[in-house]
């Protein structure tokens, strides 16, 4: 693909697993590590002349935030889940708008990364907060579960295979509060992290003002709403496997490379996608392309470039 040929509307949604992954303990110099790796696979595209908007994972980051509020919730006052999103949606963000920012200026770039707290309205009446299913922070085998279910009231859930892992309710996203001055930020040349973690979920409220509500809306769906109402062009899902495979983990399992979206509907329909792990990229995936979209892209995050040229990830597209 020459550079008249890229995209040049984007928004790339970094998976809390792939700038968090599993096995590292959380120092600040292992989250700096993996933001200026983040911001290295990044750097081609961001060098590159296009409307650039970024968007990130939390799910790790959150449930260490309410695993430390656990832990000392005797001593200090704990805060509420809404509030931990934020807390996590401006922590990652800068790392990332630091690192990015570092990456373009050793290229000797001057463009700007901006980082926008964003809320997401959801509706108060959601089935999700009825059935929590969002995993979120440390993986437990199941007699941990059982304890940490015990001591804390926390509802823990089998986790894709991986073990068990606390989950919270996770609303679907209605409305990104501040979706005008992303727009702003992306007009200007500036690249665009927004959406972090989902959002922090918020309500409207009958006089039109908005509360905090205690959930953790899902990266991809609330990336791919975000994509859509901003008129993007691609959007691409980068994470910790380099494709979407169907009947994963068996022996007849099979990578997908290109794929029509009503392909993908009828593996989702036959049950190929966990909702702990692919399932919710696969739904936004469909969702940006079923609504109007020209191009979804789910791949790591190491091989952004050559997903972005159509050489590697599962691309999907529409019928």
């Amino acid at each position: 693909m020459t550079a008249s040929e890229a995209p040049r509307r984007i928004l790339i949604a970094v998976g809390g697993n792939a700038i968090h992954p599993g096995g590292i303990t959380g120092t600040v110099d292992e989250q700096r590590a993996l933001a200026a790796r983040t911001g290295d696979a990044l750097l081609p595209i961001m060098a590159g002349d296009n409307t650039l908007v970024i968007t990130h994972g939390n799910g790790p980051v959150v449930g260490k935030i309410l695993m430390r509020q656990a832990i000392a919730r005797d001593r200090v006052a704990p805060m509420s889940l809404d509030i931990c999103v934020a807390h996590s949606q401006g922590g990652i963000a800068y790392l990332l708008m630091q690192a990015l920012e570092n990456a373009l200026r050793r290229r000797g770039n001057r463009r700007h990364v901006v980082c926008l707290l964003t809320q997401v309205e959801v509706d108060p009446d959601d089935p999700a907060f009825d059935d929590p299913t969002k995993p979120v922070g440390y993986f437990f085998d199941e007699a941990e579960a059982r304890e940490v279910s015990r001591t804390l009231g926390w509802a823990m859930r089998e986790d894709a295979g991986r073990g068990w892992r606390h989950v919270v309710p996770s609303p679907e996203p209605r409305h990104i509060v501040d979706i005008s001055l992303v727009q702003a930020v992306i007009g200007s040349g500036a690249i665009a992290i927004a959406g972090g973690g989902g959002g922090i979920p918020v309500v409207r409220q009958a006089d039109g003002t908005r509360r905090g509500i205690e959930a953790v809306i899902d990266k991809d769906l609330c990336s791919a709403h975000m994509a859509r109402v901003l008129g993007l062009d691609v959007l691409m899902i980068l994470t910790a496997v380099k494709h979407v495979a169907v009947h994963f983990g068996k022996p007849e399992a099979r990578d997908l490379a290109t794929v029509r979206a009503s392909e993908l509907r009828a593996f989702q329909r036959e049950g190929h996608f966990a909702a702990g792990s692919m399932g919710p990229k696969v739904e936004a995936a469909l969702r940006f392309v079923e609504g109007g979209g020209e191009r979804a892209i789910i791949a790591h995050l190491d091989d952004a470039v050559a997903a972005l040229a159509g050489e590697t990830g599962t691309q999907v597209l529409p019928d």
